[in-house]
């Protein structure tokens, strides 16, 4: 389901085709709540899940209103809007994990929250390349206004220090939430780890655009790390995130 509503937006060519498929999974959810599911296969195993798991439809209707309202097609006006998309989504999805884990701690529920957002603002960093080779822009407007840049500019892939400037300030704000998040490390349930295991390849993208001086377009940020899979190891085996 969450790859399906993260598609919506790019497999489309008009809003109201996606309205279409975010009204499905809207309807499905209910029919799945009811103990009717259709007969879809993500659907099913949906079904499944929140029966074994006994999970909170809540999440599951934040996430989908929350990819519906991105259907506008808009740039963020600012890091608090991205900040409140991540949140709405990647975090979602971070408690619906946790109680799978059957976690229920509050301290958990704030890590989640900062790490929601620190994913999302990564992964709006990382996407810049292939939305500004579709000429378009989804970085937060206030903080290219503050220093200066256009649209234009991040469209045509400019190396310049204010395109790098803005990528630093956004960057930042990723970091601070993944310290934030790791501030709770020492009282959190052990079962709460592997729900958190995604901070390794936000600080390794945090770490390697650094090393690129924050050219988001640099060429060594669009290969994958071959060492990911062990730093992954190494952190679950730690039980750290």
């Amino acid at each position: 389901m969450w790859s399906s509503l993260r598609q919506i937006k790019d497999l489309v060519s008009q809003k109201t085709m996606g309205l279409v498929r975010m009204q499905f999974w809207k309807n499905a959810l209910e029919e799945i709540f009811r103990d009717d599911p259709p007969h879809q296969p993500v659907a099913m195993e949906l079904w499944r899940a929140i029966k074994k798991h006994r999970l909170t439809k809540g999440w599951f209707s934040r996430i989908i209103n929350t990819r519906e309202e991105d259907l506008n097609d808009r740039a963020y006006r600012n890091i608090q809007e991205l900040e409140t998309y991540a949140d709405n989504t990647q975090s979602s999805l971070l408690y619906l994990l946790l109680e799978t884990q059957g976690v229920k701690d509050i301290h958990a529920d704030h890590a989640a929250s900062h790490i929601g957002k620190a994913q999302g603002i990564v992964t709006c960093l990382r996407a810049v390349p292939y939305h500004s080779s579709k000429r378009k822009v989804y970085l937060p407007m206030d903080i290219c206004m503050l220093h200066g840049i256009s649209q234009e500019d991040i469209m045509r892939g400019s190396q310049e220090k204010p395109v790098k400037d803005v990528i630093y300030d956004i960057a930042c704000q990723a970091h601070v939430h993944l310290q934030h998040a790791r501030s709770f490390s020492e009282k959190l349930p052990p079962a709460a780890v592997p729900a958190f295991l995604q901070t390794v390849s936000v600080e390794d993208y945090l770490c390697r655009i650094r090393r690129a001086d924050f050219n988001v377009f640099h060429p060594s940020l669009q290969k994958r790390n071959p060492l990911l899979p062990l730093h992954l190891y190494i952190s679950s085996w730690r039980r750290k995130y």
